[in-house]
């Protein structure tokens, strides 16, 4: 197992908050709620909950992913929010930087994924077993090394950007469980951020459109 030694500079990043819902920064290292072992207590959720009483995780990102995470405050705004991404109607982006240049300027991967059990957490393609999981992708530039995707999952399987890409034969910079050893060198951290999310407010009614810039580490030397 891991090391854990979480961020904490920024100790908690509130991009957006009202009376009722935050959405926040998480760092890449920071777990969004708390591991088993006693070691792993701190995390996004406990130090917003230290903040904001009422603050209820609705959806995750991994630990060694950064971005946007949205927090209910309150029950009854949890269900709804929780409805929101359960019916897909979240409007989501990431930014990765992945391993080479794929080909053509956007695509899509359509490969069902299930837990690959004796290595848990990671997960595989499983034809037979896997639940249906489809990520698409843009290429925003590329010097033919990495190249800066923005990706767009319609499904939320655990870690399914991360193997797509691979499956893809681009894995993402930094991956610790996904990259083979020359991408994964490349980067200090797995380059993969949850920039963007969009739905309409389950209170006010109003679209919230949140956009959350990556650390200087995703732009090409």
């Amino acid at each position: 197992m891991r090391p854990y030694n979480p961020p904490t500079i920024p100790y908690l990043d509130v991009v957006y908050s009202d009376t009722h819902l935050l959405v926040l920064d998480k760092p890449s290292g920071l777990l969004t709620v708390p591991g088993r072992d006693p070691a792993h207590k701190d995390c996004l959720a406990s130090r917003a909950q230290a903040e904001y009483p009422d603050a209820l995780i609705v959806h995750r990102l991994d630990m060694d992913t950064s971005g946007l995470v949205v927090m209910a405050r309150g029950p009854e705004v949890h269900r709804q929010l929780s409805a929101l991404f359960q019916n897909r109607a979240v409007e989501k982006s990431y930014l990765a930087r992945v391993w080479g240049e794929p080909e053509g300027d956007a695509g899509e991967v359509d490969l069902p994924l299930i837990c690959d059990w004796p290595n848990r957490p990671k997960q595989m393609v499983d034809f037979e077993h896997g639940k249906p999981s489809l990520t698409r992708w843009q290429k925003l530039e590329s010097d033919g090394n990495s190249s800066l995707l923005e990706l767009m999952p319609v499904t939320g399987r655990s870690h399914q950007l991360r193997v797509h890409m691979q499956a893809l034969g681009h894995p993402i910079l930094g991956d610790p469980f996904y990259a083979h050893a020359e991408a994964l060198a490349l980067a200090p951290r797995l380059l993969l951020h949850a920039q963007e999310l969009g739905f309409e407010h389950p209170v006010l009614g109003k679209t919230l459109h949140l956009l959350c810039n990556p650390g200087p580490e995703f732009l090409i030397a």
